[in-house]
């Protein structure tokens, strides 16, 4: 077999709207977020793979409900992020730490904003990037725990990735997150291209996920604070000069908190 090739990635839809990921290579496989463990079994049993490792971006229960019941049931080895409690952690995780799972290099983001403590895992050579409710497609995650000044350095660094890197995110927001990138910058013509095709796609029943980073630098304005067009509308919005991407990206997190 070769396993170079054999190698997939696979979205496990679970409660109303998220993306448990399922990474395959052989007979083995591993999973991202997994907030609810029995729909993960049916998968393993129904493509008779093995359950290896399992990767926490962060503590909110639908990302880690079925953690412990997973590890439990399959011996799988369970890497979270140090700074956050993570049911049945074997390995915890910060920035700059490497990790190998079925093979695959995966590098560790510190992504705080979201949460305090979460992280994202990347793995360049597959140009993967696994990165829970931090980066969305067309959106970003709400400030739950951090602060817009912290959201803002862990967008860019996700944004710092190749453009052909792949964004497996965690929740199916796409078409509300666009609607909301439409009223910032009307005038995209890239923005109206992606509702379009996204749209198809979910009239088809179809996931709009995976992204490229390349995808999101060109329509997600929380991607494009220094873009002077995004930039207007945040100050719009706000009614008074704004004096950097930061402050334009709390703006429109606030406005998009309403919208």
């Amino acid at each position: 077999m070769d396993l170079a090739r054999d190698l997939a990635v696979e979205p496990i839809a679970a409660f109303d709207d998220n993306y448990l990921w399922l990474i395959v290579r052989g007979a083995q496989a591993a999973v991202v977020d997994p907030g609810d463990a029995e729909a993960v079994l049916r998968r393993l049993r129904q493509q008779g793979v093995e359950l290896t490792a399992i990767l926490v971006t962060h503590h909110h229960g639908d990302h880690v409900g079925g953690v412990a019941q997973l590890a439990s049931a399959t011996g799988a080895r369970v890497y979270g992020p140090r700074g956050e409690k993570i049911p049945a952690c074997d390995a915890a995780l910060a920035g700059g730490d490497r990790i190998d799972v079925l093979g695959i290099g995966f590098d560790v983001i510190d992504v705080p904003g979201h949460t305090r403590g979460h992280v994202a895992y990347h793995a360049a050579a597959q140009r993967w990037l696994f990165c829970g409710d931090t980066l969305f497609c067309a959106g970003c995650g709400r400030l739950f725990e951090g602060t817009a000044a912290q959201m803002s350095v862990s967008l860019a660094r996700l944004a710092a990735l190749p453009d052909d890197t792949r964004v497996y995110c965690a929740h199916e927001y796409t078409l509300a997150n666009l609607r909301f990138a439409l009223a910032v910058e009307p005038d995209n013509g890239a923005l109206r291209r992606r509702q379009s095709e996204c749209s198809a796609l979910r009239s088809g029943g179809m996931p709009t996920v995976p992204s490229t980073i390349g995808d999101e630098r060109a329509t997600n304005p929380f991607l494009r604070c220094a873009e002077p067009a995004v930039r207007r509308a945040a100050e719009r919005r706000a009614g008074r000069p704004l004096p950097d991407a930061t402050e334009v990206f709390a703006v429109l997190r606030e406005w998009k908190n309403v919208f």
